[in-house]
């Protein structure tokens, strides 16, 4: 039970983290780029425990290969997709590209990983209605993400972006404190000058008592 309940979970988690990676790969390149390798590895390992440990079976080098370039084409085709889907208002320009391409290539890739003797499914009926439904999918959502950047004047996602109001307001804050501290110490040698002044003042008059 527990290396099946692995199994199930590592699929989902290396697809999730896939996911996240691929649609928020512009904000932190390096960042994302070690989550979605991680992602595909926590994705590899559930197939490897699925298809090879469960079952005990020994299949052929070339048939671990293909399952495992095909598992992960199927991993990154369904990241594309359901992170396209998910931050489809947060990036619309790159979600609709994404949508389409993970929609046909998670398609080949689900083919070729389950039924690989019904490849010619990818070229026949089948396949065309895929390609026509992705190429439909990516004329409709590219005029709507073109929609959607004009009514926002070109915004994309927030991450990191809500905090340049405090960023500003901290700024001038600090900008005051500065300029306070630049003043304050100009008074100082004012009233210095006063106080010498006054003190000089005070003592030319003693001095003038005594001369009298």
């Amino acid at each position: 039970m527990i290396g099946d309940y692995l199994g199930y979970a590592t699929t989902f988690v290396g697809a999730g983290l896939i996911s996240g990676a691929v649609v928020h790969h512009p904000l932190d390149p390096d960042r994302y780029t070690l989550i979605a390798v991680v992602g595909a590895g926590v994705f590899l390992f559930a197939t490897v425990l699925n298809e090879f440990v469960l079952k005990r079976q020994r299949p052929s080098a070339s048939k671990v290969v293909a399952i495992v370039l095909a598992s992960l084409a199927l991993s990154f085709g369904i990241g594309m997709l359901s992170g396209g889907l998910q931050h489809f208002e947060d990036f619309p320009e790159r979600a609709a590209m994404l949508i389409p391409f993970g929609l046909a290539l998670s398609f080949v890739a689900y083919v070729l990983r389950y039924d690989a003797a019904r490849w010619r499914s990818i070229v026949g009926p089948t396949g065309l209605i895929v390609l026509v439904t992705a190429a439909v999918a990516f004329v409709g959502l590219r005029g709507i993400a073109t929609d959607m950047a004009a009514e926002s004047g070109g915004g994309g996602h927030s991450h990191g972006e809500e905090t340049t109001g405090e960023t500003e307001t901290a700024e001038t804050k600090d900008s005051h404190t500065e300029d306070a501290g630049t003043k304050a110490p100009d008074a100082s040698p004012g009233a210095e000058s006063t106080k010498s002044g006054a003190g000089e003042g005070e003592g030319g008059h003693a001095e003038g008592g005594h001369a009298h």
